[in-house]
Order: structure tokens, then sequence, then C-alpha cells
């Protein structure tokens, strides 16, 4: 039934998918779908002309090690490594981004906490994402990122309003680059991408890493990141994260006091928690709170 799902869907889902499904400790579905109609092949022709490469790369079939850009799943990624940081005692979610980085308090955002940034609930209000990405592929390091935002105007109170967007996981990689003395990729590669084994998975590593939506992966990859938070912060007898934190990651921060200031359409009334949606509406967690 659910090949047959994916068969019937996949126009939709672009004409190109792979699903995977574990459970009970074990990969139990995996199979790649590849029929892209003539439209889906030559908006891949036309977008591998802009990118320079060839046809063939840009429309190869997908299979569970094909290497694609995965946007916004990077932000559970981006998330989980300051959580290891949290778990070592050299970085708390109470935290003000001000204490690591002053411009921001030169500039009244220093007193944003590190579990905004992961929330985005910094209150800060971003330019729309088509103009913001603009802005970053023209900054080549942190400490200009930073430079980029402190003007941004503040649009309420840290924790009481919700953007979806990039600004606020990337101050968190600022803080983490300034407390450890290494670039975010490395950091990345150390903690989460190299004791996950995700081989095929990294943010580009060229240029200002987008902690929002930078990086790349593979299926099989992102299953393994998946699956240690299922399995509660251990991966292959490996402890990645605590069971605390990963309780804390899935909890709703949005309360009914916050204001939805913008968040895609697609993610309706959901809720959000430290890098993911939370699939629960605000009102209804606050008032069972």
């Amino acid at each position: 039934a659910v090949t047959e799902w994916m068969e019937q869907n996949l126009p939709e889902l672009g004409g190109r998918a792979v699903l995977m499904v574990y459970k009970d400790g074990a990969l139990q579905y995996s199979q790649a779908f590849n029929n892209m109609s003539r439209r889906q092949q030559t908006a891949g022709k036309i977008r591998a002309r802009i990118q320079g490469k060839e046809p063939e790369e840009v429309l190869q079939d997908y299979t569970p090690t094909t290497r694609e850009r995965i946007a916004s799943a990077s932000k559970w990624l981006s998330a989980a490594l300051v959580l290891t940081f949290v778990d070592e005692g050299k970085l708390r979610l109470s935290d003000t981004v001000g204490k690591y980085l002053p411009a921001l308090s030169r500039y009244g955002k220093g007193h944003i906490r590190i579990w905004h940034c992961l929330s985005h609930t910094t209150g800060i209000k971003e330019p729309a994402l088509r103009e913001a990405l603009g802005s970053f592929q023209k900054i080549k390091t942190m400490d200009q990122y930073i430079e980029s935002i402190l003007t941004y105007p503040m649009e309420g109170e840290p924790g009481k309003v919700f953007r979806y967007g990039n600004t606020g996981l990337q101050i968190a990689a600022a803080v983490l680059e300034k407390i450890s003395g290494k670039d975010f990729e490395t950091l990345f590669a150390e903690r989460i991408a190299g004791p996950l084994e995700m081989k095929n998975t990294d943010f580009g590593k060229s240029g200002l890493p987008l902690a929002a939506g930078g990086a790349w992966s593979t299926p099989e990859d992102y299953m393994n990141f998946l699956t240690m938070l299922l399995q509660e912060g251990e991966f292959k007898g490996k402890r990645i994260l605590s069971k605390a934190l990963v309780t804390e990651m899935m909890k709703n921060k949005l309360g009914s006091d916050c204001l939805r200031a913008y968040a895609p359409e697609e993610a309706g009334n959901w809720g959000y928690g430290l890098g993911a949606w939370i699939i629960d509406p605000p009102l209804a967690i606050a008032a069972r709170k």
C-alpha cells in the first residue's frame, strides 16, 4: 500500500523520491521511485545550465545514497550540534548571546538566549527569505554575518515572537565558533557526522555554512541521524546526545502568548521545538500545561 501511494503521488513529489522506514531497531523498507515528467526534466535541464552542470548529473535517478541539498532539514542537524556543547557544560540553553557576541549587546540584542535561537523566537525581524539568502551569499565569515544583522529591528520580546528563518540558528553557529575556536563545518564533522557515520553529509565545505538550510546529505545518512533521535541519543552503542536533551529538543517552545509573525503555510498551526517542527498546536500545549 505504501508503494502504491508513493507511485500515485510521485508527480507532486517532484518525480523522484526515496522512502525509508525504520522500525523495531531495523530498516524495514527502502525504495527509490523515479519517473520524472517531461516538464520536470525540462526544469532540471534549465537548473543544470544555471549551475554549470551536465543535465545527466542533475537528472540522475535517486537512490538511498544520492547526495542532495536538504534545505530546512539542516536545522535539526545544527540544533543537535549546539546541544552537544550543552551536554558538555560548555554552553547553557539559557545563556544570552551577548555573553559570547558582545556586538549584539551594543545593538539591543544581547539578551536573546540560545534556546530562542534554536526555536526561531529571537524577536529579530529578519528580511524575507529570498532577500536574506541573497545577502548571505556575499558574506564570508561568521563575524561578517553578525555585523550584517546588528541593525535588524526587533519586532518583539525574545520568546514571544516566532519568525521562521535563518538568523537564530546562524547566531548559535557563531557562538559555537567563539566557544571552540573551530569553524562550524569542522565542529559538525567531529561531533555529528563522524560519530553517526554520515559520510556524505556536510554544509558544503566551501564558503560560510548556512546553519539553517545549507546542509547536503543522503537518505542513508539522514536515517542514521533520525535513528539516533529515536534511540534517545544513542547510535550503535555510542552516546551522541543525552536523553534529557533529546527530550528537550522535542518540547514545543511556542506558548499561547507567542505571536506567529511568520511560518510557512504548510506548517499550519504546528508548534516548534529546537530545530524541528512539533506536530501539536501551541495553544493546546499551553492549555495542557
